[in-house]
């Protein structure tokens, strides 16, 4: 199996950074390559890697890349809050595909917040070379993923509720109480596959060595945020996303029905595909979740 991995310039203003990536595949073989965007905001590209399994059943090209701040590519922990918006990371990507040559035809795949920037970046910028576009796992607004995730946790005692909020309220979240409380909440309503697998640990482990970004867009607490993302919505621009999109969730997940429902109201030419479990369809239900993703993919 063929892995290429390197860096692009990314310029911003005066600034040049880094964008490191890995190109899974031959971008020259003829075939559509998929570009996959991370979740987070913050999280490295790492828990994603086995989207290799789209190469390796189909011989689709895959690239991964870790967004600016993040992973392997430039960390810029001093830049203040408001330098780190949704369009700078489409600005990011758009370099990555000119860098890449591959701006005229690809697809695009986004998980969680990967999918909210996915969505986002289409509905905007409908970049005529984009073909296909997965949304994973995704919300169409941080209002209504907040609302999922605090519908979620009045189902577990009311002492654990009260406890957690507590440590939002007073801002204590890097207690040990309340970080293992969210890991019991993750395990049922983030990957429930459990030990959970080393790549997923390796990425939230990204967060915790360099929270810049993710508390800049999200904040540091779980259930409020207080990051630029609160006010996030790409729901009135959905109709803009004229490429056929699938939208893929989980029944146990902060994207739940009823949270995904504008994608698949406004979004003209959608398909939508419900896993089994909640937030990582690619750990949980793996074999499923490729085969649908696959075929989606290969249709002409």
């Amino acid at each position: 199996m063929s892995s290429n991995t390197g860096t692009v310039d990314f310029k911003v203003g005066d600034e040049t950074y880094q964008t490191w990536y890995n190109v899974v595949g031959d971008l020259k073989s003829g075939k559509r390559p998929l570009v996959t965007l991370h979740g987070g905001p913050g999280m490295s590209h790492i828990y994603m890697i086995s989207h290799i399994e789209i190469y390796s059943l189909y011989g689709i090209p895959v690239i991964f890349y870790d967004q600016l701040g993040i992973g392997k590519s430039t960390h810029l922990r001093d830049k203040p809050a408001e330098f780190w918006t949704p369009e700078l990371f489409m600005d990011e990507l758009d370099n990555l595909l000119v860098q890449l040559g591959i701006e005229s035809d690809f697809d695009l795949l986004g998980h969680s917040w990967g999918g909210m920037l996915a969505a986002d970046y289409v509905a905007q910028r409908q970049s005529p070379g984009l073909h296909r576009l997965v949304i994973s796992s995704s919300p169409p607004s941080e209002q209504l993923w907040e609302e999922s995730m605090l519908g979620y946790l009045e189902a577990f005692p009311a002492e654990f509720k009260e406890m957690v909020l507590k440590h939002e309220r007073e801002g204590t979240v890097s207690s040990t109480e309340y970080q293992a409380a969210i890991q019991t909440f993750m395990n049922k309503h983030t990957c429930q596959t459990i030990p959970w697998p080393e790549e997923l640990v390796a990425s939230f482990a990204s967060v915790e060595e360099d929270p810049t970004v993710s508390n800049a867009m999200s904040g540091p607490a779980q259930f409020h945020s207080t990051g630029s993302l609160r006010t996030w919505s790409v729901i009135d621009r959905l109709h803009r996303i004229s490429c056929p999109t699938l939208v893929t969730n989980g029944p146990e997940e902060g994207a739940q029905d009823y949270v995904i429902a504008p994608f698949i109201e406004n979004i003209p030419k959608v398909k939508w595909v419900r896993f089994a479990k909640s937030h990582i369809a690619f750990f949980e239900d793996r074999d499923y979740y490729f085969k649908a993703i696959g075929d989606f993919l290969r249709v002409d």
